[in-house]
């Protein structure tokens, strides 16, 4: 996008603020608080294919082979640098 692009899509979306400012009843603020939802709105009319996929594209059926090789097992009291999964009685020194 050169300079020239840029200030034409910032000044449409500053006239899009501004309609929803507008439209809101021109609140305390000014219209610089609907920027973010006129940005929103100009990109899915201006790009409304953007998110889909073609019909013809074939998707995945179902998880990559790394994705299943990385998921490993449930995590256990093991995983964690113990020997065992129960506790066990330390042996106690005698006092004699």
């Amino acid at each position: 996008m050169n300079r020239e692009e840029f200030d034409a899509w910032d000044k449409r979306v500053e006239q899009r603020a501004e309609l929803l400012w507008q439209e809101a009843g021109s609140p305390e603020g000014g219209f610089i608080p609907y920027m973010d939802q006129a940005r929103e709105l100009l990109a899915i009319e201006e790009n409304p294919h953007s998110g889909t996929h073609p019909i013809d594209e074939h998707l995945p059926d179902g998880e990559s082979l790394l994705a299943v090789e990385n998921q490993g097992e449930f995590p256990t009291t093991t995983d964690q640098g113990e020997e065992q999964a129960y506790p066990k009685r330390e042996d106690r020194p005698k006092w004699d």
